[in-house]
C-alpha cells in the first residue's frame, strides 16, 4: 500500500496513543508502516510536522451538539465538555499539543468557531469575545491537563494544614484522588459564574450612565 500523509498520521496516532508522543520517532513510524525511513520524508518533513499533522487530524474529529437555543451556559458547558471528550480518547497526544503547541487552536477549528459563537451570544461586546474565549480556553487546558498529567490527583490530596494534618501537612491522601467530573463541572460552574457577573456589571454601568 503506497504511503499516504493520512496513513502516516493514523500511523503516528496509534503509537503515540500507546507510548506518548516523546517516543515517537520517524524510524519507528517506519517500521509499523512497513516502509524506509527516509521515504516518509517524501510526505512529511520530520517528526515535529507528523506530530502537528496528528493533532489537525485529531482536532478536526471534535463534534459537539449545537443548541442554537439553549442559554449559552448550557450550550458552554457541552462544549467544553465535549472537548474534555476528545482530551480523553487521546490522552497523550493532548497532553503534548497542550503543553508543547501553543497554536493548537486554530481560528477555524470547531471548538473555537463555537466557543466564540457562544460568547457572542452571551452578550459580550464584539471587541471582547476573543478575548474572553481565549481566557475561557486557557482555564479549560489547564486543568485538563492537570488531569491527564495526574497533577490534579496530586494536589487534590494536599490537604491544608491544621489540627489533623500529619506532621508534613498533608494528612490522610484519598487513593481514588478527585471525583475528576465533579471538579470539572466545578471549573464551568466558575467561569460561568464569573462571566454572569461581569456581563451584569457591564449592563448595570450602562444603565447608570444613562
Amino acid at each position: 500500500m503506497p504511503l499516504t500523509e493520512a496513513g502516516i498520521y493514523a500511523a503516528a496516532l496509534r503509537l503515540i496513543d500507546e507510548d506518548g508522543a516523546e517516543a515517537l520517532t520517524m524510524r519507528k513510524l517506519a517500521t509499523v508502516l512497513d516502509a524506509n525511513p527516509m521515504s516518509l520524508y517524501h510526505h512529511v518533513p520530520n517528526k515535529e510536522a507528523v506530530l502537528r499533522g496528528v493533532t489537525r487530524m485529531v482536532g478536526a474529529q471534535f463534534r459537539t451538539v449545537t443548541l442554537e437555543e439553549a442559554p449559552w451556559q448550557e450550550r458552554i458547558r457541552l462544549l467544553a465538555t465535549d472537548f474534555r471528550t476528545l482530551a480523553h480518547r487521546h490522552p497523550r497526544l493532548l497532553a503534548y499539543s497542550f503543553s508543547h503547541q501553543p497554536d493548537f487552536i486554530q481560528p477555524d477549528d470547531p471548538f473555537w468557531t463555537a466557543l466564540t459563537a457562544i460568547v457572542a451570544a452571551a452578550g459580550v461586546p464584539h471587541s471582547e469575545v476573543s478575548e474572553i474565549a481565549a481566557l475561557i480556553v486557557a482555564v479549560v487546558i489547564g486543568v485538563l491537563t492537570a488531569e491527564l498529567n495526574g497533577s490534579l490527583h496530586q494536589w487534590s490530596n494536599l490537604k491544608p494544614p491544621g489540627p489533623d494534618a500529619d506532621e508534613n501537612g498533608a494528612g490522610d491522601a484519598d487513593p481514588e484522588g478527585p471525583d475528576q467530573d465533579h471538579m470539572f463541572r466545578l471549573v464551568l460552574d466558575t467561569l460561568i459564574t464569573g462571566l454572569e457577573s461581569r456581563l451584569t456589571g457591564d449592563r448595570d454601568g450602562r444603565d447608570a450612565s444613562l
